[in-house]
């Protein structure tokens, strides 16, 4: 268990600690702790900063694994589909948006996992990592448009979820493309 592999388990293991602070509320749907939407934001972005991190180290110190092609991809799906759902029982997200990113995230996870039952590993494409870095910034801008310290109050997160829907749609489009090219050999 190398240094990269534990930022990407520390991701995973975040996600329950953020949507806590995300979704508890008390009996009249208020929040119980102070300031606990920014605490969830921030732990949000926390969270997505460890992708870029393990992914980093891993490569500067030649530590890429198995394990880690496999877990870090699943730790940014778990931690995107956590927020999106989240965000879609508070009214911030729409379901249908929600629903279509989540859709991409399964097919290509088990396009993956069929691909590795045949002894081939798919690793994160450019536009997959495009995908994921709007996604980030469209969740944390949803989770900061309220935040306390904030002088103007603009909703910025909904143009860009957008951005990160066609994204997602475009880098799930690219992964199909790519699959059927293998499972053709």
């Amino acid at each position: 268990m190398n240094l990269p592999n534990r930022l990407t388990l520390a991701r995973i293991i975040l996600i329950p600690v953020f949507m806590a602070f995300l979704l508890i509320q008390d009996a009249k749907g208020h929040t119980i702790i102070p300031y606990q939407d920014t605490v969830a934001a921030i732990i949000f972005i926390l969270a997505a900063t460890t992708d870029g991190l393990d992914g980093y180290i891993a490569r500067k110190r030649g530590q890429v694994t198995t394990l880690g092609k496999f877990m870090d991809p699943l730790a940014d799906k778990l931690l995107v589909s956590a927020a999106l759902i989240s965000l879609v029982e508070l009214g911030s997200v729409p379901a249908w948006v929600a629903w279509v990113i989540l859709g991409r995230e399964f097919a290509v996870t088990g396009l993956r996992a069929i691909a590795s039952a045949d002894g081939i590993v798919i690793s994160a494409s450019k536009l997959g990592k495009i995908k994921t870095v709007t996604q980030v910034i469209a969740i944390s801008a949803i989770l900061l448009e309220d935040w306390p310290l904030s002088l103007v109050h603009i909703p910025v997160g909904q143009p860009f979820l957008y951005i990160a829907l066609f994204f997602t749609l475009l880098s799930g489009i690219d992964y199909m493309v790519k699959m059927k090219t293998i499972f053709r050999k």
